[in-house]
């Protein structure tokens, strides 16, 4: 866990926030973030121009404006006076030297490559010798607290924009492990001849090369500090320039699970097939380090494990991983290939919040939308007992199984799962007219909006809304406001750390008739 100068979180009113003189803008799409090459070539030789950082835009950017404070001489023509520019790696309030990197008739973007006066008091060395030109995180510039609370003010200006409304209560923000924290990623690969090496790691920002790392300071370090030994293993292999893609995966060391001393899962994608002496040298470095290793040359169908020892059971394509919530006595089964939150310690808190907002009582029905292999669905179930019930559901048919399968070796007898395409109106299935005391959704990034039309027929009286995506929260929060709830909580979480992802929770309860 990254240190930070404190551990508390001043509680201050995400609403005020939100419309204080400190703006957040929102960012220019990201397809026209994309400079073209004419533009990039342009602009490559162009000096740095001074700027002062007027505020926020919504992914952490630092905003400014042409001509506020400058002139012609500074480098500021006319015609761009009221042009906005964002600058990523500049904080609120500074003056910084920027390097603009893209030039669009509307707004522009650039680096500050330099703070020449008024640094903000939030700002921190990062922790990532790669940072500025690895894609893989934004923000490491900015002290996490301040990360977090500026997120919390995304979420309240977001309501308040798109739901003219603020909750009852801001949760107190929800905070794991900020370094070393991603347990899933895919990591890119290309052996450069004339450096005689292999990239192995994020792109670099706004740009389709790999950045040249040696190590990542967000990865879970059993990954992130092997990059340099992964370069150096492919750059050995016959099919080097031939490995495309890893493709990790990671849980938690229980060695007395099958599989479970091989907590780490790494799928390689290669163009061609493998030659032996290259799959052995792969098995060699695999076993040293307790890894799963798998090989995939074309679709998912064709991901093949690979045994590294006599004792590894091949008689499924895939082998095992395993995370736990211990407040509810759980362990959770899963594949490399499966969806999972990437921040463990997050995950954990999550899920106990989720609970507690729900004020479960035993006997209670619960309903868990988009419920994944069941990481909200089985500590629900243990909270409303065998009297109760939970029922999950989730638009694929493997994880409702996966489902069903930890439910079943949790000893969970008071869960169904099934697999509906929930765009749909579903309220006509047997599964789902027999009336809901609760709701948990935890949808993708594009929200819920179908399910905000039939969602009233369940007629629960308590909702949770977990959200990896504010603009979509806020624009379902008004849908159900229309349909009678109230907004009692809000609150983020850290799910991802020093990026511009906004992880979120939502509590509503049914206003009285």
């Amino acid at each position: 866990m990254q240190p930070t100068d404190s551990k508390t979180f001043s509680n201050v009113d995400a609403t005020e926030q939100a419309n204080e003189t400190q703006k957040i803008t929102i960012p220019p799409n990201k397809k026209k973030s994309k400079p073209s090459s004419k533009t990039r070539r342009r602009l490559k030789d162009a000096e740095a121009l001074p700027f002062t950082i007027d505020g926020l835009s919504h992914d952490g950017r630092g905003v400014a404006v042409y001509g506020n404070g400058f002139s012609e001489a500074d480098g500021h023509i006319t015609d761009k006076h009221g042009k906005k520019i964002f600058v990523s790696f500049a904080l609120p309030g500074e003056s910084a030297l920027v390097k603009i990197t893209n030039s669009r008739t509307s707004f522009e973007e650039g680096d500050a490559v330099s703070i020449t006066a008024n640094p903000n008091p939030e700002r921190t060395v990062p922790p990532c010798p790669h940072f500025g030109v690895c894609g893989g995180c934004n923000l490491q510039h900015w002290q996490p607290d301040a990360q977090i609370n500026f997120k919390q003010s995304v979420l309240a200006e977001m309501l308040v924009h798109q739901a003219n409304v603020a909750p009852d209560q801001w949760l107190e923000p929800v905070v794991g492990d900020r370094l070393g924290y991603r347990t899933k990623a895919r990591l890119g690969v290309r052996y450069v001849v004339k450096k005689e090496t292999a990239l192995v790691g994020f792109r670099e920002r706004s740009s389709n090369f790999l950045a040249e790392l040696n190590e990542c300071h967000i990865l879970d370090p059993r990954i992130g500090f092997e990059i340099e030994n992964l370069k150096t293993l492919i750059s050995t292999l016959e099919s080097r320039d031939k490995i495309a893609q890893l493709e990790l995966a990671m849980g938690e060391h229980l060695p007395e699970l099958p599989d479970g001393n091989q907590p780490v899962a790494l799928i390689v994608r290669n163009l061609e097939p493998l030659s032996d002496g290259d799959i052995d040298k792969l098995k060699v470095f695999f076993a040293a380090r307790n890894w799963q290793l798998y090989l995939q040359s074309k679709g998912a169908d064709s991901i093949q494990r690979i045994a590294l020892r006599d004792t590894d059971d091949l008689s499924e394509q895939f082998g095992r991983l395993y995370y736990q919530l211990p407040e509810y006595d759980l362990t959770f089964e899963f594949i490399p290939t499966d969806f999972t939150q990437v921040n463990l310690s997050v995950n954990r808190q999550m899920t106990k919040l989720a609970c507690d907002l729900l004020d479960l009582k035993a006997g209670e029905r619960v309903l868990d939308l988009f419920s994944g292999l069941g990481n909200f669905s089985l500590p629900l179930a243990r909270l409303v007992g065998e009297t109760g019930s939970v029922v999950g559901v989730e638009g694929s048919e493997a994880m409702t199984a996966r489902a069903a399968d930890n439910a079943r070796r949790n000893g969970i007898n008071n869960t169904e799962f099934y697999s509906q395409d929930l765009t749909h109106d579903c309220t006509d299935k047997p599964w789902a007219n027999q009336g809901f005391d609760a709701l948990l959704i935890d949808p993708p990034r594009s929200g819920a909006w179908e399910i905000m039309q039939y969602l009233p027929k369940f007629n629960a009286e308590r909702i949770v809304y977990v959200s990896c995506n504010p603009a979509t929260l806020a624009r379902d929060t008004k849908a159900l406001l229309e349909q009678g709830y109230r907004l009692t909580h809000a609150g983020v979480m850290d799910m991802f750390c020093h990026t511009g992802h906004v992880e979120s929770i939502a509590r509503f309860e049914k206003v009285a008739a």
